[in-house]
């Protein structure tokens, strides 16, 4: 697999299809490429940052949105371009510590949310937890970089995350309303930019709240 293109930047903060397309001997979940380019034209339209390329937060941006795609569309970790897959972790306000494999085997919503009133990762398993967020957010949940509040190797910065309610949650009509929550992440990474761990620090309650207020089907 080429790690660098024309740019003379690594593949990993390069944009998502560029990462995508470089894809020799890659174990794709579903046996084919991810097609972003539905989502993209939802992205183009309602971000609210548009990032100089090359900037810092372009960079921290493109390496971020490549970790989620590999996270849910790569199985081998160790074919993940954006971390160092033997010594990555993740936590989610400070709670436990997950691997790369523990990502792969199970997905990041259901390492995020946990069990709670309106959803329980312990009934889910990687395939259910991404059908039930893909139907209630048939446009892409979306996510951009708003602000980098400092630099490597200790990166810091803020986000959001959006999607229109246009599809069922579960038991919950849609309500057609932008469902957004705001965060803050640590992303700790190597020489190369790339990361070693993330430490993710949101709402997880308030988003299932929002997704829980579409009445009820009977």
């Amino acid at each position: 697999m080429s790690t660098e293109q024309s740019t003379n930047q690594p593949l990993w903060i390069q944009d998502r299809d560029t990462v995508i397309s470089n894809d020799e001997n890659v174990e794709w979940r579903y046996q084919a490429r991810p097609d972003y380019s539905h989502t993209n034209q939802y992205l183009k339209q309602q971000s609210q940052y548009q990032h100089l390329e090359g900037s810092l937060e372009a960079i921290v941006q493109n390496l971020v949105r490549a970790f989620e795609m590999e996270a849910s569309h790569k199985i081998n970790p160790q074919q993940w371009v954006s971390v160092v897959a033997d010594k990555f972790r993740m936590t989610t306000n400070n709670g436990p510590a997950y691997t790369a494999q523990d990502i792969a085997d199970v997905g990041t919503y259901n390492l995020f949310l946990g069990d709670s009133e309106h959803y329980k990762s312990s009934a889910e398993n990687f395939e259910s937890s991404a059908k039930i967020f893909h139907e209630t957010f048939p446009n892409g949940f979306l996510w951009e970089l708003t602000e980098v509040l400092s630099g490597p190797p200790n990166v810091t910065f803020k986000w959001r995350h959006w999607g229109t309610f246009s599809g069922p949650y579960k038991e919950h009509a849609p309500t057609g309303e932008t469902v957004e929550i705001v965060g803050v992440s640590i992303a700790r990474v190597n020489d190369d930019l790339k990361i070693l761990s993330l430490e993710h620090f949101f709402d997880t309650s308030s988003f299932l709240n929002k997704l829980a207020t579409g009445c009820p089907f009977h």
